[in-house]
């Protein structure tokens, strides 16, 4: 563990982090009394409450919290056990740890989709599929899920967001019934994503305009929740066969870790795997590009 005069962006991130959970552990979970809770003039615990829970100084706890210091692996660990992290947010808060340990941050390019990638999104004629990348940007895509999503043959390159899409586009947006829990967990998972570099330009600026256009995101975002799922439900509306109910499982490509590929499925026999075989007899196959989807309009970037 060691103090450093000038504050490292990811320690900066980890205390701002750690001091949003801290605020989100009441104190009757701490094991405080009832009458202590109502008379406390913060929200959540107090940084002394943690630092003598963590057998560590006040001080040194506070310096943590300030993003002047970075503790070791150990102190880490009971923090968390201190304030109930939950293993994505442990794993967020290692990944901080970790990556202001490094000397050198590590120099990530941005990486088109493989053209074998788009062809199997392609023959997948009757499951919505997509590819998302750094920020989860849209990197490629098959017709079905075109259809179900939104036009992104007809977005430009800097649109194909998903986040992006889902507070901007009122397409994305009407496609949920449960909107709001749709935006928060892809905040979240934005952010888990800023962990490898929080000062990412092109982070900043997504975050930047979003905060601009979104009161909602300004608020999630500086909540600061973290969260890695890898499959789920949702039930969407389509604005001409109404409601579907589908299963979503992501799969990390092992060719490019930053790259996952999302699939849409529905139950055989239901309603809505009815209405998929429905819109995929609408649908043209995905025309392919002289340029691969994924070779976005960017530079390489040194996180």
């Amino acid at each position: 563990m060691s103090d450093v005069t000038a504050k490292h962006p990811h320690l900066v991130e980890l205390g701002q982090f750690l001091r949003a959970r801290r605020a989100d552990v009441t104190p009757q979970a701490f094991g405080l009394p009832e009458r202590d809770a109502a008379v406390r003039r913060v929200a959540g615990l107090r940084r002394e409450e943690v630092a003598d829970s963590v057998a560590i100084s006040h001080d040194y706890y506070t310096r943590i919290e300030q993003g002047r210091l970075a503790p070791s692996e150990p102190v880490l660990q009971a923090i968390a056990d201190a304030l109930h992290l939950t293993p994505d947010q442990r794993e967020y808060a290692e990944g901080l740890a970790r990556q202001a340990g490094r000397r050198t941050p590590p120099r990530r390019r941005t990486t088109p989709v493989r053209p074998q990638l788009q062809r199997l999104l392609d023959q997948l004629t009757q499951t919505p599929a997509f590819i998302v990348g750094r920020h989860l940007d849209v990197l490629a895509w098959n017709s079905l899920a075109g259809a179900l999503l939104a036009d992104l043959d007809a977005m430009a390159p800097h649109e194909r967001n998903f986040v992006r899409m889902v507070f901007t586009n009122p397409r994305v947006r009407d496609l949920y019934d449960d909107w709001e829990s749709v935006a928060r967990t892809n905040v979240a998972l934005l952010r888990r994503q800023a962990a490898d570099n929080p000062t990412d330009p092109r982070l900043a600026a997504l975050v930047g305009e979003l905060s601009l256009v979104s009161a909602q995101f300004r608020q999630w975002w500086a909540a600061r929740h973290v969260t890695h799922p890898s499959f789920g439900t949702k039930t969407i509306r389509h604005p001409e066969l109404g409601e579907f109910t589908l299963d979503w499982d992501a799969f990390a490509y092992t060719g490019d870790p930053e790259q996952q590929l999302v699939l849409w499925s529905a139950e055989p026999g239901s309603s809505s795997y009815d209405k998929l075989r429905i819109l995929s007899s609408w649908v043209a196959p995905h025309t392919p590009r002289d340029t691969p989807t994924g070779a976005l309009e960017h530079a390489d970037i040194q996180d």
